[in-house]
């Protein structure tokens, strides 16, 4: 159907009636065009043919637009709706790497460089799409090939980084889903419009102003503002009407309320891999209720799940889910990761607020710290006495497993956190290790933290193995030293990554190619370098990570690497002068970084 045509009413799609309103001509299509980053630079003349090849069709929930693997023989405009792009995993199962709400292109990437579909896109809601086809497409080269030409440029720049079929991650309309009528859902609706409002225009539809109205009502209001709240304040058609219209899904609940099913319409299409993106919001009291989120999340597998104290942390959910969010990622290093206690008391005092967390090794342990919330003060104390006074590898043993038993790590770790189960952190976290059993890296985001804060640490020979399960855990950095993919991956927003690696090589001053007798060690004492069995087992364990290092390093949009080879990998008592010249370093390079920071972040929308 051309759109020059009109609109008209089409079929009822699962129950729902889409009217679409009547157009005598196509200046709607045209501004939806114009509003393009794509298209602006086209002008009327090009503008205006663009719009009479383009084709009107209608996408229903569930429905799907192309599949991984198909021929790129169109690209599309989403005028309504939303669509998320699927891709395999190493399961072949699909899993959601992106949404692309309304206004936004899909597939123009795969057209213009002749190839396959990289991702599967399929409706998340009734959507409606302008379809341009390659033969279209083609035409308008032919007629206005400069123009045509800018806009290739233009999509492959902007999509060659992301290898994604034109792919957002950042969803513009949420329905807020009350689990049961306890629950204050229009106290936290607005305050999550406030903090949105930040970001760009936002509205808030409930059923008092929802009730009544067509598609086409809630179309229009979607096309004009950057993000529509709608807020599921009763159990009835209403909230079915409000699943059905968001991108996203919040599910609210009290964290002291026993948990029970959720309604029918907040699950519809949970149990399939092609659902939309749920979070669970659980409302806490001024301080976090342990356990909480363990007992929800058993009826809501699988989830993201987010706490709320107050104001503070419903701002954090907004960035964390409009992409404005600082993921910061930490390395392990041994000794020489104190200085990421520095860094982040930089980027605090730079006002850069830390929204996830996630980390390797040494660096899983103070990622551990800034999830808690704990202060700079708290940070330097409660490490101080963990690593300095609590002299964490003094426990050696005959090596037939490491050379150190490891209870007394486990005995420091069960001190300073507890019997925290990983859940109840107040920011989303995640820590790796790797598994010996499999050969792969383990992402832990829920379990008892102080074990899983072991098992990254465990470096191979120094410390003994975690066995859980019947699996053999060990240091995460033997796999992964920095997990800015697995962040990249999982929270869209700016990645803020400390790579200790990258300046943890071992020198040497000697030439050697055995170990001389012990009376010629002693006599030689001090007087050349020679790396020690601490130093040749953690770098050892660390190397093989090393080979991909370069392509994780590319995904941190600021990448701290500090000079730590004056620290040596177990020496605690550099402690003070790692964290101080971690902070001294940090601070001079978020300064030189401030402003392309502040544009970059500005420029996710």
């Amino acid at each position: 159907m051309n759109l020059e045509r009109g609109w008209r009413k089409i079929k009822r799609i699962d129950t729902f009636d889409v009217d679409i309103m009547e157009s005598e001509t196509g200046r709607d299509t045209l501004e939806i065009l114009r509003a393009l980053p794509l298209f602006r630079h086209l002008d009327d003349a090009a503008l205006a043919e663009l719009g009479r090849e383009l084709t009107w069709f209608a996408l229903p929930g569930g429905a799907s637009l192309f599949e991984q693997g198909d021929a790129s023989d169109a690209f599309f405009v989403l005028k309504s709706g939303s669509v998320g792009a699927f891709r395999n995993d190493a399961n072949g199962q699909p899993r959601l790497i992106g949404v692309v709400a309304a206004g936004e292109t899909v597939g123009e990437v795969g057209l213009i460089v002749d190839m396959p579909r990289s991702a599967s896109v399929r409706a998340l809601r009734d959507s409606e799409l302008l379809r341009l086809s390659r033969e279209d497409f083609e035409r308008l080269v032919n007629h206005h090939p400069k123009a045509m030409l800018a806009m290739a440029r233009i999509a492959v720049r902007r999509h060659s980084s992301a290898d994604e079929e034109g792919v957002s991650s950042v969803p513009r309309t949420f329905a807020v889903l009350r689990h049961d009528a306890g629950v204050d859902v229009h106290g936290f609706a607005d305050e999550f419009v406030k903090m949105l409002g930040a970001f760009g225009t936002c509205t808030v539809i409930d059923g008092q102003t929802g009730r009544g109205h067509l598609s086409s009502w809630f179309n229009e209001i979607e096309s004009r503002t950057r993000f529509v709240v709608y807020v599921a304040d009763a159990d009835d058609n209403w909230q079915a009407l409000c699943v059905r219209q968001a991108d996203c899904l919040l599910l609210l609940a009290n964290a002291a309320d026993s948990p029970q099913a959720w309604p029918a319409s907040a699950c519809a299409d949970a149990s399939t891999a092609l659902s939309r993106p749920r979070h669970l919001i659980l409302l806490h009291p001024a301080t976090l209720i342990d356990g909480a989120a363990r007992r929800w999340l058993d009826k809501t597998p699988g989830i993201p799940h987010h706490h709320v104290r107050d104001a503070h942390d419903v701002r954090r959910i907004a960035r964390l889910l409009t992409g404005r969010s600082i993921n910061l990622v930490l390395s392990g290093g041994g000794a020489r990761g104190f200085t990421q206690i520095g860094i982040v008391r930089a980027l605090r005092e730079a006002g850069m607020e830390i929204d996830c967390v996630g980390g390797t090794s040494i660096g899983a342990i103070i990622g551990a710290g800034v999830a808690l919330e704990w202060s700079d003060e708290e940070m330097f104390e409660n490490f101080r006495q963990s690593f300095v006074v609590g002299r964490p590898l003094t426990d050696y043993t005959l090596p037939l497993v490491a050379l150190t038993r490891g209870r007394r790590v486990s005995r420091l770790l069960r001190e300073q956190y507890g019997a925290r189960d990983v859940t109840d952190m107040p920011l989303p976290y995640f820590c790796c290790s790797s598994n010996l059993s499999t050969g792969q890296l383990v992402t832990h985001r829920d379990g008892p933290l102080w074990l899983w804060l072991r098992a990254s640490s465990a470096i191979p020979g120094v410390l003994p193995p975690v066995c859980h399960h019947g699996q053999v855990y060990v240091d995460g950095a033997v796999i992964n030293n920095l997990p800015t993919d697995i962040m990249h991956a999982s929270q869209p927003g700016t990645i803020a990554a400390v790579d200790i690696g990258a300046d943890d090589a071992l020198h040497t001053t000697i030439e050697e190619f055995y170990t001389p007798p012990i009376w010629k060690l002693l006599f030689e004492f001090g007087r050349g370098q020679r790396p020690g069995i601490f130093d040749v087992l953690i770098r050892s364990g660390m190397v093989n990570a090393e080979m991909a290092s370069d392509e994780r390093r590319q995904l941190a949009s600021l990448l701290f690497e500090p000079p730590v080879r004056e620290i040596g990998l177990l020496n605690w008592k550099a402690y003070e002068y790692a964290v101080e010249s971690g902070y001294q370093y940090a601070s001079r390079l978020i300064d030189t970084q401030h402003e392309r920071l502040h544009g970059e972040m500005t420029q996710r929308f």
